[in-house]
């Protein structure tokens, strides 16, 4: 799994350049409550102790103490230049991440902070689309600002390859060019687009 900054930046970042996590980062991010931290300074860009206390129903002791271990494993920092020495801003570096470093997932340790850490990602994602999904069920489907979809599609792991980075724009192409592909080597790919506006925490 590779995990982008999705707050706007002055580049975007590459998945090929992608910072793979150690065991050591991965514990310090396997906690649900940190990977919801984590995920809202993605998403949502720089936010103080208080700010995220406040998204999460937590005091503002306990996000301290959360942002406080990410960022002992440089996951998060100090944004430069912000807040004072009693409300500290926090962001995520630039660039995107990898939760499944090849040597970690060798280890138990290892492959039991991916899995942890990749199944809170999941689930808080797939709570966004669920609560985009009951927020707008009232209105035409037309007038929804999204794009849920999915798709199967046969292909070989190089035409997989391929497919992951092009632009969302071209899988009905690809659905269509290899939906009844046969032969040695062809398995079935799930394709799921879910492009959807995210509710802003602080006004809900």
């Amino acid at each position: 799994m590779d995990t982008q900054d999705e707050a706007p930046r002055d580049a975007p970042p590459r998945i090929g350049d992608a910072r793979e996590l150690d065991v050591g980062a991965l514990r310090a991010l396997a906690h649900p409550l940190r990977v919801e931290i984590y995920d809202i300074l993605s998403q949502y860009g720089p936010q103080t102790a208080s700010s995220l206390a406040e998204q999460l129903g937590e005091s503002s002791g306990a996000t301290s103490y959360h942002l406080r271990a990410l960022a002992k494993h440089d996951l998060i920092r100090e944004v430069p230049g912000r807040g004072t020495a009693r409300e500290r801003w926090w962001e995520r570096p630039k660039g995107a991440v990898s939760m499944t470093n090849p040597e970690t997932v060798k280890t138990p340790a290892g492959r039991a902070a991916s899995q942890l850490v990749i199944s809170e990602f999941y689930r808080r994602r797939h709570r966004q689309l669920e609560d985009f999904i009951a927020a707008n069920m009232r209105k035409d489907p037309e007038e929804w600002t999204a794009m849920l979809s999915t798709a199967t599609v046969r292909l070989t792991d190089a035409q997989f390859e391929q497919l992951v980075h092009e632009l969302e724009a071209v899988i009905d192409e690809y659905v269509a060019r290899y939906r009844e592909q046969e032969g040695e080597g062809v398995r079935p790919f799930t394709v799921r687009t879910d492009v959807f506006p995210l509710t802003d925490r602080r006004q809900s």
